[in-house]
């Protein structure tokens, strides 16, 4: 006699076909109408914190569309009757000799060079924080980590004093330099570099030759890359966005970056109030190229941030 093996389609049909016995299926928990209700305290939580940070966004949008009378005559959140965006940046672009440009283009290059530099040192620091056992390596980390902690405006006036004091105070390098420097970054690259980046892929390169820069140059990076890519967005935005330390450091118009230079025109709204025209529309161009960078970035973005979580 052969015994045919139990399975799940046998017990099946043996259920349903059983006179005495009725399948009986359970709600589940987690159903769309209770997931719904569950959810919806977080839904509400996170259209809040949309409206909160996209209505000044929106506004400024609209607002550079205005003239200056409708501008303070008409509703925010819409165009006016009267839309003109080209006139109101072919004014952005001329006034003043089109220094304007010039504060965009040392935005640009504040940003864009010391996110990279910053990126390359803190990938370096964190990949050698992971990866090499020294002497006081956890205290000179921990040091490191506490620049974190400590707020911009508390070392503004000792880094001005430094930097006046070898005369680079009014120039290019008194807003880069600082600006290279991110504590964050050297830790989240090296909670990257310890989880994302396997011993034996190293020891296998070390076996075929290869040295150290070169396994961190051209193995490393590849691995470490949503990292960097968070971090590159991060000091881009922070560089960006910082108007403190060049109030500190520059005094030279031709050197501001964006935020100061509107900051300047924002002062001669009282005698000249075509300036709050011009501070609207420079804001809203400020704010698209923001937004292009993060849309570009967005998915390395997201997937550094969960890399940690994921990984180990």
């Amino acid at each position: 006699m052969v015994i045919a093996p139990v399975t799940e389609s046998t017990r099946s049909v043996t259920t349903e076909q059983s006179p005495g016995r009725r399948a009986t299926r359970r709600p589940s928990a987690g159903g769309p109408v209770g997931g719904f209700w569950g959810s919806l305290p977080t839904l509400a939580v996170l259209v809040a914190a949309l409206v909160y940070f996209a209505l000044p966004v929106v506004w400024v949008l609209f607002a550079a569309t205005k003239s200056n009378a409708d501008l303070f005559g008409s509703f925010g959140l819409w165009f006016s009757d009267a839309p003109q965006p080209l006139t109101n940046l072919e004014n952005l672009f001329t006034t003043d000799r089109g220094i304007y440009t010039q504060w965009l283009l040392n935005s640009l290059f504040y940003s864009g060079l010391g996110a990279l530099i910053a990126t390359i040192l803190s990938g370096a620091a964190g990949y050698a924080f992971a990866k090499y056992a020294f002497t006081g390596r956890e205290a000179v980390f921990a040091m490191i980590l506490g620049g974190v902690l400590v707020p911009a405006t508390v070392i503004a006036l000792p880094t001005y004093f430094m930097f006046n004091a070898v005369g680079l105070t009014g120039t290019y390098w008194s807003f880069l330099l600082p600006s290279i420097v991110s504590p964050f970054g050297v830790y989240l690259c090296r909670i990257y570099a310890t989880a994302g980046v396997p011993d034996e892929v190293i020891e296998a390169a070390r076996l075929d030759g290869a040295g150290d820069v070169r396994i961190f140059a051209t193995m490393a990076t590849r691995m470490m890359a949503p990292a960097l890519v968070t971090v590159f967005l991060f000091q881009f935005v922070g560089i960006w966005n910082n108007y403190l330390l060049p109030l500190v450091m520059l005094n030279d118009a031709r050197t501001f970056p964006v935020t100061l230079g509107l900051m300047l025109w924002n002062g001669q709204t009282q005698r000249a109030p075509l300036y709050y025209e011009l501070v609207v529309t420079g804001a809203a161009v400020s704010a698209v190229l923001l937004i292009v960078v993060m849309a570009g970035l967005q998915r390395f973005w997201r997937a550094g941030l969960t890399a940690g979580a994921t990984k180990g």
